[in-house]
């Protein structure tokens, strides 16, 4: 129905109520004052807050009802406001939207409620685009409060051409200079895949920006895991004088945890502290979660005996970051602490302690809390909780233990769960069936170049070389490359990033003789490197020579280079830390007196004085 087809007859029924006047118990004046009492009667019972429960919603339905209220637009704004707070949107729709419903009254106000309802839920989010449409099918038109709540169910489904599509209709409309509207524009479009530089656009064009803008453009870099370019922006807002709040902090914080910038986290600490930003406990646990995966599990720990409220996701960054750490013992502690402070266990907190099981060697202990899941927390295991059981085996050593377990899982096996089991089978000579579960995965995965690479590594270590040849030959065919290593090292509140025989640093020349001393101080050490996961079949000299140039050997060779003698030095790599390199820290720990703390794509390990924090490795 068209709102021109609406209109006048909404007109016509004002001016009647307008001129008539007598006061018949029959009379449309008496009728109209007896609706506005059903009206503020049954708006009582959402704002007495008694309409908490779904029974008790199911009541307010029926008042409605009887009162014959179910076509004002008021009340059912009121109840489907409170449907959403009980998670029954879809309950509320269905009633307000039934069949033998009158939608000729029904305004804005309304759909933005229902729109806003749905936009908040996690799996409904395109309903809200399905009301956004009837509410232009219906003649009622959007105003500058519709569409943050459109853009931002747009942001979660993640669809690019429908949010240029949305953005069409702001502009035309003219609420395209509204802040609000901008703001959440900035999220949608950094939101959807490859629309960063729209958002940049729209964030660049801005007259005014508020903290909430600039909180919105920070958080689509660190979505995107464009930390150095999330905390670059940071420092322009500071420089421009817009003082950042809570969510600001929280998304900061997020970018030195991916960047691993302890440093730098540091300093955000203390920047909150100085400029009393409220410490809520999502930004304290943004902070516990920082100083757990940049390296201080300690201060973490401190800062979590610290709050004065904790939510399971507190508990959680803790056992998560001591797991990272290798501290299992302390992190099992501390789940069973939180069990005893009544405090439920979620599948993530068991993520967690699975994870410790397996970077500590606890097998029993992990097998026991793997199995309490199901039994006593009613919890069903997911493939990340069976992944944590294969990858515990492994570590153990148990890879006909790990195998039999994989063959029994209730679910089937994702790729990462047998990547897991080859690397296994590499680490511990079971390298026959290393290749069959390869050569399955490339069969079923076969553009996923790292399924190459592993067949690759175990060919190499059967000294299977024309294989192996043949293996890079079907990489080059069909476009693949390795993921190339990186590795990043913050010194001085700068981020510093080193690939493989990098030459693009300033001091490469110094960095590179440094490598050079270093390899020389290894052997005398007596260190001896492991040639056979090198990728091409040449001679040892050269297999040498390609091991030293590894991304963490450059970055170590830097930090040699530019901090003082005995200081810490701190490093982040972006893949699995490769066993030559490992070996060779742990060397370079004790020949430099110097403590390494490598954080790798699965841990931390901390080197010091010749030994790694981790009991084993593979």
């Amino acid at each position: 129905m068209q709102f021109s087809a609406i209109r006048p007859k909404l007109l016509r029924t004002i001016n009647v109520a307008t001129v008539t006047t007598s006061s018949s118990p029959h009379h449309p004046s008496s009728v109209t004052t007896s609706k506005r009492a059903a009206e503020q009667r049954c708006l009582a019972l959402f704002q007495d807050h008694t309409c908490n429960t779904f029974p008790k919603l199911a009541q307010t339905q029926t008042h409605i009802l009887k009162l014959g209220l179910h076509n004002n637009p008021l009340v059912l704004t009121k109840f489907a406001s409170t449907s959403s707070d009980l998670d029954a949107i879809d309950y509320a729709s269905s009633f307000i939207f039934s069949p033998d419903a009158d939608t000729r009254l029904y305004d804005t106000f309304l759909f933005n409620t229902i729109i806003r309802a749905y936009a908040q839920t996690s799996q409904s989010k395109e309903r809200a685009l399905y009301f956004y449409n009837a509410m232009l099918d219906y003649g009622v038109w959007a105003n500058k409060f519709t569409y943050p709540f459109v853009l931002k169910a747009c942001a979660g489904l993640r669809v690019l051409s429908l949010g240029q599509s949305l953005h069409g209709s702001v502009v035309k409309l003219g609420f395209d200079d509204d802040a609000h509207v901008q703001n959440t524009m900035i999220h949608m479009y950094s939101s959807c895949s490859g629309g960063i530089e729209f958002a940049r656009k729209v964030f660049d064009g801005m007259p005014k920006l508020d903290s909430v803008s600039w909180s919105a453009m920070i958080g689509g870099y660190v979505r995107l895991g464009w930390s150095t370019d999330a905390i670059g922006l940071f420092r322009k807002m500071q420089m421009v004088g817009v003082r950042p709040d809570e969510i600001t902090m929280v998304l900061v914080l997020s970018a030195c945890t991916d960047l691993g910038a302890l440093e730098l986290g540091k300093w955000a600490e203390s920047y909150i502290e100085k400029e009393r930003v409220q410490k809520n406990v999502e930004l304290c646990n943004a902070l516990i979660d920082m100083f757990a995966k940049c390296g201080d599990v300690d201060k973490a720990l401190k800062l979590f005996r610290n709050m004065s409220e904790r939510t399971i996701v507190s508990w959680t960054s803790v056992i998560a970051g001591l797991a990272m750490h290798g501290r299992g013992f302390e992190a099992v502690s501390l789940f069973e602490e939180m069990i005893g402070a009544g405090v439920a266990p979620d599948d993530v907190a068991f993520i967690g302690l699975l994870s410790a099981c397996s970077h500590s060697g606890l097998v029993e202990k992990g097998r026991k809390h793997f199995d309490s899941m199901a039994k006593k927390f009613k919890i069903v295991p997911r493939i990340e909780h069976y992944g944590c059981m294969v990858d515990m085996l492994c570590r153990a050593g148990q890879v006909k233990e790990a195998l039999e377990f994989v063959k029994k899982m209730p679910i089937k096996p994702n790729p990462i769960v047998l990547r897991t089991l080859i690397s296994a089978c590499h680490a511990h000579g079971e390298l026959k069936i290393g290749e069959n579960i390869t050569k399955q995965l490339i069969r079923n995965e076969p553009m996923h170049e790292s399924n190459y690479v592993l067949l690759s590594n175990i060919y190499a270590k059967m000294s299977h070389w024309d294989k192996k040849t043949k293996i890079r030959e079907v990489m080059d065919k069909k476009g693949m490359t390795k993921t190339p290593g990186s590795t990043m090292i913050e010194l001085d509140n700068e981020i510093y990033e080193f690939v493989a025989g990098d030459k693009s640093q300033r001091q490469y020349k110094e960095i590179y003789e440094m490598v050079d001393e270093m390899g020389r101080e290894l052997k005398r050490a007596g260190y001896a490197p492991t040639t056979s996961e090198v990728l091409l079949d040449i001679d040892e000299e050269d297999k040498e020579d390609a091991l030293n140039r590894h991304s963490e050997k450059l970055a170590i060779a830097f930090a040699l280079l530019n901090t003082p003698p005995g200081t810490p030095i701190r490093i982040v790599k972006n893949l699995r830390v490769c066993n030559d390199c490992h070996s060779a820290t742990k060397f370079i720990s004790k020949i430099y007196n110097r403590e390494i703390v490598v954080r790798d794509r699965n841990r931390f390990h901390h080197f010091k004085e010749g030994f790694c924090s981790c009991k084993d490795f593979w």
